[in-house]
């Protein structure tokens, strides 16, 4: 006998969903999360300016009418306050923190004779049939690596582990490392708080218009009642958001027309903004370029100091690494109290007792906010000592890279599944969307296996190879691997540089997951106490 029927790591969007679906099945189950409270990424980053870069209308659940009616976004793009508070109620309209333990940290997971041992900080043990890992992509922080940081007399900060109370920035100099997402949400407030405000920036990134706004409660309205039309064109589409996809490409417009679509799509604002605008942006160098130039026009326009405009002006191919969403970034360097570090040009050696040194110059601060990022898609997948069959340790089968079937299970590891992992569309999409499509996958795959008796369920090493080399394609034939971008994992040293996200889009996948499960979960290893069956190779 086991403690439980599932356990479920994390309490984000994705465990809070996992939960409820697994109830329905009338199964028992429990999750972990090390924070104090639910919420997930939505706890931890806390920032200033800290936001989602997908509409509010959008970055919900879908699963419950009542829900979708009962709650009242107040922007079109939700600040990080307002989406825990959303989470917290999800958590208390289902009655689900019954079964969630907070403060809770899983150190390890072991397969044992048909079933997971799962330990945790507390020195606990609990055991249970499946195991879900709703750790979320963007979790497992990047730790800062200085030279010197010890010798720092001042505070730091990481942007992932924000004060819940808040930092008083007043009056005090500030560094920033870092202008990914994070950063360009967070530099323009800290840049309104500190007296004197350092932007160290290694790369320029492409940053779109928010177009923030309040939401008018007519419009929610009307979006609700049309949501179930609303939610399947998202589903459909590939990023995961009920716009209409583009039908031309851009070399086969004139520059003119060029022109019109990028400042239509400027003007709705949003990460789609530009990338949304022709069908070849993702496939032709030169038709991406037109999007660059376009971009880059706009943040010289804007930034009136011409040399701090070319630093930051991006170089890569637009869309293929994060592109970021922003209210009034490249309007902060028109600001007297902001500074822009290149460091490209000179980079930081080290952190001293005063501020951040780098090969031009000492900057004295007395706040350095690290907006570093993460270890993103497999760090927090590695950070626990998750072993399967015979003892394999998945730090040791992914050596070479993340291997998975579907994103969602990885041979060797039976009853393990994972929530938006790597081969599937993750981060490359509207998360709450593929976290719906993924649980739902789940929850039918485990009801499937009850309802024939079947013990277990692992993917097949045929299979999962036939996959990586499915999503490995896909991304060969577009721009993507030609950015060096956490995609693939460039961001963390000695990381293995394989491109994890399935770049085909939502409805692409969704369709492909649904003709798996349609064949009796072809490409899975199915077993039962007596015996074991093999499905067959992935179609």
């Amino acid at each position: 006998m086991t403690d439980v029927d599932a356990i479920v790591v994390g309490a984000g969007f994705s465990g809070l969903y996992t939960l409820h679906r697994l109830r329905e099945l009338g199964l028992s189950a429990v999750v972990l999360e090390r924070g104090s409270g639910v919420g997930g990424t939505w706890y931890w980053n806390r920032y200033p300016g800290a936001r989602c870069d997908i509409e509010s209308i959008d970055y919900c659940y879908s699963f419950s009418r009542e829900l979708l009616e009962e709650w009242e976004w107040t922007e079109r793009y939700a600040t990080q306050p307002e989406i825990l508070r959303y989470l917290e109620h999800v958590a208390d309209r289902f009655d689900l923190r019954r079964d969630i333990r907070l403060g809770t940290t899983v150190t390890a997971a072991t397969w044992e004779h048909e079933h997971w041992a799962v330990e945790t900080d507390a020195g606990d043990t609990l055991t249970a049939q499946h195991l879900v890992l709703a750790v979320g992509n963007l979790t497992a922080v990047k730790r800062p690596d200085f030279a010197g940081l010890e010798e720092f007399e001042g505070d730091w900060y990481h942007t992932a582990r924000w004060p819940g109370e808040g930092v008083d920035l007043r009056g005090r100099r500030v560094a920033v490392i870092g202008t990914g997402s994070t950063g360009i949400q967070a530099i323009p407030r800290i840049a309104a708080q500190a007296e004197h405000l350092v932007v160290f920036q290694r790369t320029p990134n492409y940053s779109m218009p928010a177009v923030n706004r309040p939401l008018d409660p007519a419009e929610l309205r009307d979006a609700v009642a049309g949501y179930d039309e609303r939610r399947r064109r998202a589903r459909e589409s590939d990023a995961g958001v009920p716009i209409a996809p583009p039908e031309r490409a851009a070399l086969d417009a004139t520059p003119d027309e060029r022109r019109a679509a990028y400042e239509t799509g400027w003007r709705r604002g949003g990460i789609n903004a530009l990338s949304n605008a022709f069908t070849d942006l993702f496939t032709d160098a030169e038709a991406n370029r037109t999007a660059q130039e376009f971009a880059r026009s706009r943040i010289r326009e804007v930034v009136r100091d011409p040399v701090v405009a070319e630093a930051l002006c991006p170089s890569h191919t637009i869309g293929t690494k994060r592109t970021c969403v922003d209210i009034g970034y490249f309007e902060t360097y028109n600001r007297e109290n902001v500074e822009l570090v290149d460091v490209r040009r000179s980079p930081i050696e080290a952190i001293t007792a005063r501020g951040v040194a780098t090969a031009d110059a000492e900057h004295p601060v007395d706040v350095i906010v690290f907006a570093i990022g993460f270890d993103a898609m497999t760090g927090a997948l590695l950070e626990i000592d998750i072993r399967g069959r015979d003892g394999l340790a998945l730090r040791d089968a992914w050596e070479a890279g993340p291997r998975t079937l579907l994103g969602v299970a990885t041979a060797g590891f039976p009853n393990m599944f994972i929530v938006t992992g790597p081969g599937s569309p993750s981060v490359l999409s509207n998360m709450v969307v593929s976290i719906e499509q993924h649980v739902d996958w789940i929850a039918d795959c485990i009801a499937h296996l009850r309802e024939r008796g079947v013990a277990w369920i692992e993917a097949g090493e045929d299979a999962q190879d036939a996959w990586v080399e499915h999503v490995a394609a896909l991304a060969d034939a577009t721009l993507y691997p030609e950015a060096t971008s956490w995609y693939l994992g460039a961001n963390i040293p000695g990381k293995p540089r394989v491109f994890m996200p399935y770049v085909a889009g939502c409805g692409a996948y969704r369709r492909e997951c649904d003709e798996v499960a349609a064949r009796g979960y072809e490409g899975f290893v199915l077993g039962t106490r007596e015996a074991q069956a093999t499905t067959g190779r992935r179609a």
